[in-house]
């Protein structure tokens, strides 16, 4: 059976509406699920101008880097860093914004495509994930993927967040350069 190609790409201003709507159209069951406070979720055009402000941004001043995935063309979802640290690190976060969409795989894709394009663009040393603890998907992915667990705690880890326990995962440049040498010598022999 043959793959879906999955690609990801820089957000453009044109796309900006996909990101908004879904955070502010996603179930709130949804939506506690991955840690959010419901009472800290921007209005639209908030939203719309943040994100906007960021893509015009050059790499070494952005705080945040947005990158859509297409699955057969068709839009499903984001992989981003936050907190951006250039020549430093990142935080990552990954959303796939239809139900449908989850618990196929498409997740690890993305972020596995999108960790060498973190690393470049910005010249990170590190990037950081910190799911939630009782969001077991992300963190079954981070694992799956090579991540380290660095620590678990109870932080409240973003301005959309609630305090919650995380699972704060690790990814470094040459880990992820020996674990992406392994996985090609595999795929030759």
């Amino acid at each position: 059976m043959e793959q879906e190609k999955l690609v990801l790409q820089e957000m453009t201003e044109a796309e900006l509406a996909w990101i908004a709507d879904y955070w502010l159209g996603s179930a709130p069951d949804y939506l506690l699920s991955l840690g959010v406070d419901l009472s800290k979720l921007p209005p639209r055009a908030a939203l719309l101008d943040m994100l906007s402000t960021q893509i015009r941004l050059p790499d070494a001043e952005k705080s945040s880097l947005a990158l859509i995935a297409r699955l057969n063309g068709q839009p499903i979802g984001h992989c981003n860093v936050n907190n951006i640290r250039f020549g430093a690190t990142a935080d990552l976060h990954l959303h796939l914004w239809q139900a449908e969409h989850r618990r196929q795989g498409h997740g690890a894709r993305m972020v596995w495509a999108a960790l060498p394009i973190f690393f470049q663009r910005l010249q990170l040393q590190s990037i950081h994930c910190a799911p939630y603890a009782l969001n077991a998907a992300p963190n079954r992915t981070l694992e799956k993927l090579g991540f380290v667990m660095v620590k678990r705690h109870v932080t409240v880890l973003s301005a959309l967040s609630f305090a919650q326990e995380v699972c704060q995962y690790e990814m470094t440049r040459a880990r992820h350069a020996t674990l992406a040498e392994s996985f090609r010598l595999t795929q030759n022999s």
